[in-house]
């Protein structure tokens, strides 16, 4: 069995104990594999599940060629036989679902309602509001439409038989509408990703519970929770676990047995009360310890067995979040949130990055990556300027909701002087 510190080794830049983002995310990438099964769930339970397969139309959509507005379809031949006005007599009417089904001659015309069938002799709609009427004739000028104007063609939308949705797709409203259009009430779509998660030590009590001196509350485990139930992943919380061996030993098996991924906050620097680096060399597989950025330097990534030793029992991929509450916010947007999207069989988009100018001296140590919380806004010509936030401190999760960015600071970069740009990762459609 090859180890995941084995295949590590071979990626550039390796180093377990200071490993660049870059880096660290790579590794990370190669072992994420998607979930194999799939269920099939009705339209309305499909919303932000990923597709496990291709939805193909079975029909052209429109399935007929139809009106584009109201007006009044003709045969386009009718403009060549005169010159500056178009004269038609009225044959009939067509509505939406309400087609004319008569024949059309070339001095004649069909009344028309915006996405009615076309009539099938007709390929051109002239626009009411450019016509005058007078009784059953009509009359337009000729330069006011153009032969096959204002009409849908069948299959304009999906031919038959072509992928009106890839699999991979987390599935938005406006999907479900393209897939009940097709007449399609049940969609084939990958099993959630199960995710355990648990904060360790001694000092931490969760809510409802009396605070003893020197004791915080323990927010880490609501922010996982939030940021998994956000993509729809099954989150399972296995609470506080302390500052002891056995029941990190427990607690790490436990959720390798129930879960794809395990989560765990705190518990993986080196003070004398963490255990888990001294856990995984016995039942895991760990790639690195740290890495080479702030917050969120003590991040170990790994795997876990539910048995006594790797390659017995239950396998899960590991990820030891450090224990500061920015930090772990942090690491979870950077590091893990691509490989749960990945695990869940979606197709992962790169977080856009902007370019903004920085309001103030930005102070940054070269040879690690940084994601400082930032203030973005735009000024009248659109142009986005940022201000760090006035703490930078990984355990003051205030600045977090006080953010609405990342100032993503490259691993060579140094200190950033007022006026200099930076790339910044928008908070809105990533946290």
């Amino acid at each position: 069995m090859t180890t995941l510190n084995e295949f590590s080794s071979c990626v550039a830049q390796y180093d377990p104990q200071a490993m660049p983002v870059s880096a660290a995310q790579a590794i990370v990438r190669q072992w994420a594999t998607p979930v194999s099964a799939v269920e099939h769930v009705p339209l309305h339970d499909a919303l932000d599940r990923v597709l496990a397969a291709d939805i193909v139309s079975p029909s052209d959509v429109p399935a007929h060629d139809n009106s584009a507005m109201d007006g009044y379809a003709f045969r386009s031949a009718a403009l060549a036989s005169q010159v500056d006005s178009v004269e038609l007599t009225l044959a009939g009417k067509a509505l939406a679902g309400h087609p004319f089904g008569g024949a059309v001659a070339v001095t004649e015309c069909v009344r028309v309602m915006t996405g009615a069938s076309m009539p099938a002799d007709c390929d051109t709609v002239v626009p009411q509001e450019l016509v005058t009427r007078s009784g059953e004739t009509i009359r337009f000028a000729a330069s006011a439409v153009r032969d096959g104007a204002n009409r849908r063609l069948a299959g304009e939308d999906l031919a038959r038989g072509s992928a009106a949705l890839r699999a991979g797709r987390v599935l938005r409203p406006s999907d479900l509408g393209l897939i009940a259009s097709l007449g399609i009430g049940e969609v084939p779509v990958r099993r959630r990703l199960r995710v355990a998660f648990f904060s360790t030590g001694d000092e931490l009590r969760s809510l409802g519970e009396p605070l003893d001196p020197g004791c915080v509350y323990d927010s880490n485990r609501h922010t996982l929770f939030a940021m998994l139930q956000r993509m729809n992943i099954d989150a399972l919380d296995l609470g506080v676990v302390r500052d002891q061996p056995a029941a990190l030993e427990a607690a790490l098996r436990s959720a390798a047995a129930s879960a794809d991924v395990v989560l765990t906050s705190g518990g993986v620097s080196v003070g004398e009360a963490d255990f888990t680096q001294q856990l995984l060399q016995t039942f895991g597989d760990v790639a690195f310890w740290s890495l080479a950025m702030r917050p969120g330097r003590p991040l170990a990534f790994g795997r876990v067995w539910s048995g006594e030793r790797p390659g017995l029992g239950l396998p899960a991929l590991f990820f030891g979040l450090p224990g500061n509450p920015v930090a772990v916010m942090v690491t979870f947007y950077q590091i893990v949130r691509e490989a749960l999207v990945v695990m869940s069989g979606a197709t992962p988009q790169p977080a856009a990055l902007l370019q903004a100018t920085s309001r103030e001296l930005i102070r940054k140590r070269a040879g690690r990556t940084e994601f400082q919380r930032g203030v973005a806004t735009r000024d009248a010509r659109g142009q986005w300027h940022v201000t760090p936030t006035p703490s930078q401190s990984s355990g003051v999760l205030s600045s977090m909701s006080e953010a609405n960015c990342f100032i993503v600071l490259e691993h060579e970069r140094s200190d950033i002087t007022a006026g200099e740009s930076v790339d910044i990762m928008l908070f809105d459609g990533l946290i």
